[in-house]
């Protein structure tokens, strides 16, 4: 089946199975308490300046409402942001290398330019039902996800020159009982993004916009690129056992692909143009 002919039934019970395992996280979860109340969270941004941003490193933030404050520039650095609300806030070029965003809320955010080195950034909820909408969508652009753990639903966000080197966003197959829990950027926007010695496996890039991406050495194994725009990208020494090209765009361009990859070595027909 291609991703065209995929069942809206079956994608949303799919949606609906990740959202209910997010739920079971949140309850097992640690109930430990913030080291700082949300006042004084926005009394250190208040008194923040540019050469002395403010500093949470290796505190918790965990489920404040920090929506809509202005953290440009804060250090996070292995902040414990889990199920915080962090709806519309400025985040651009923050530091938060080894922040845990587990079910953090960031609908609207800004991520610009952050370092999510090493962060955990699993199924953070970035729409408010169950469908991603492009008003709501957070910005990732520039953003540094390097050996970051990634999983959740990023469908047409903006990941355009974002960095996953080493990053581990292949889909866990334990506990799938409720849906299987994977990285989803079908129709991102990820031009030029690096995703080198990246785990992918059955990650979604279906219909996305991968001109100029980089997935050297990349683990690929079932990820989805029906339909995506892969003009100009680079496979060299990527494993690409049973991944899905059909109907990809710019595969003449491509460098380090096989040369029977798309809909004949998948075994489907190519998607027709549109």
């Amino acid at each position: 089946m291609t991703a065209r002919q995929a069942s809206p039934r079956l994608a949303r019970a799919v949606r609906l199975g990740a959202l209910a395992a997010g739920l079971v996280l949140a309850l097992a979860a640690p109930g430990s308490a913030a080291d700082l109340d949300a006042a004084e969270v926005r009394a250190a941004l208040a008194a923040a300046t540019p050469g002395h941003p403010a500093d949470f490193s290796h505190r918790s933030l965990a489920r404040l409402d920090l929506s809509h404050l202005n953290f440009a520039g804060a250090d996070l650095a292995g902040t414990d942001l889990y199920a915080t609300k962090l709806e519309g806030a400025d985040l651009r070029g923050a530091n938060l290398a080894g922040a845990n965003l587990a079910l953090a809320w960031v609908i609207r955010a800004n991520f610009t330019g952050a370092n999510l080195q090493g962060a955990m950034v699993s199924a953070m909820v970035v729409a408010s039902g169950l469908e991603t909408n492009p008003a709501e969508a957070p910005i990732f652009a520039g953003a540094d996800f390097s050996a970051a753990r990634v999983q959740g639903h990023f469908a047409g966000f903006d990941f355009r020159g974002a960095k996953f080197i080493g990053t581990h966003a292949a889909a866990d197959m334990h506990n799938q009982s409720m849906g299987l829990i994977h990285a989803d950027f079908a129709g991102a926007h990820m031009e030029g993004a690096d995703f080198s010695h990246a785990e992918l496996g059955r990650a979604s890039f279906a219909f996305a916009h991968l001109q100029g991406a980089r997935f050297l050495g990349a683990d690929l194994f079932m990820a989805d690129f029906s339909g995506a725009d892969l003009a100009g990208a680079d496979f060299s020494g990527a494993q690409v056992d049973h991944a899905m090209f059909a109907g990809a765009r710019g595969l003449d361009s491509v460098t380090g692909l096989p040369p029977n990859v798309g809909g004949v070595a998948n075994g489907e027909p190519a998607l027709p143009e549109h």
